[in-house]
């Protein structure tokens, strides 16, 4: 394997800790590295310095990483984001990575607007509706392009798709972890 410098092994994996993309190779000769991020919009890469590390999942995924990259610089390609961490020296080294998983600490996130969620955070908060009747969680988010659909799941009851848009969605409370919804029960 090509050298990477690796930082200090006792480096903490932060507890809040989001993947955010993967490493897809090498970009270019000089170190850098491609990057597929999982938003549309990767502003949790660009605002974190510090990328934590995790080896591919599945067969084969014994690739050793450096556990954190300290980044010092990077922008978009296209669909990707190409960047340069001190820890990775030349083209080889970047090539090493390929596949690593790449997480960010939640805290480091740019601050969302107001009305603006990130979907990790709306991820299992519990799902009401008006008369306080609960629909169940939220167990993932689909994104149709014109916004983005709810997936709520109960115990034993059917999967409810929820536009989140304003007409369906009455308040979010994050604190609470709780969805207030105009939806009803047989929808």
């Amino acid at each position: 394997m090509p050298p990477v410098t690796v930082v200090d092994p006792g480096i903490e994996f932060p507890a809040d800790a989001i993947e955010v993309g993967r490493i897809a190779g090498a970009w270019g000769v000089k170190g850098w590295i491609k990057v597929q991020p999982f938003a549309s919009d990767p502003q949790a890469l660009f605002s974190s310095r510090r990328w934590f590390l995790r080896p591919p999942e599945g067969p084969g995924a014994a690739v050793s990483v450096p556990p954190l990259l300290c980044i010092t610089d990077s922008r978009t390609h296209g669909s990707l984001i190409v960047a340069a961490a001190q820890e990775v020296a030349d083209r080889a080294a970047a090539d090493a990575l390929r596949g690593a998983r790449i997480f960010v600490s939640r805290a480091s996130f740019p601050t969302a607007s107001a009305d603006e969620y990130y979907w990790v955070d709306l991820l299992g908060c519990d799902v009401v509706n008006r008369d306080g009747q609960p629909l169940g969680r939220v167990s993932g988010l689909t994104d149709t392009g014109a916004h983005s659909v709810l997936h709520v799941r109960a115990n034993g009851a059917p999967e409810r798709l929820i536009p989140f848009v304003a007409a369906y969605i009455d308040e979010v409370d994050l604190v609470a972890r709780c969805i207030r919804v105009d939806w009803g029960l047989d929808f």
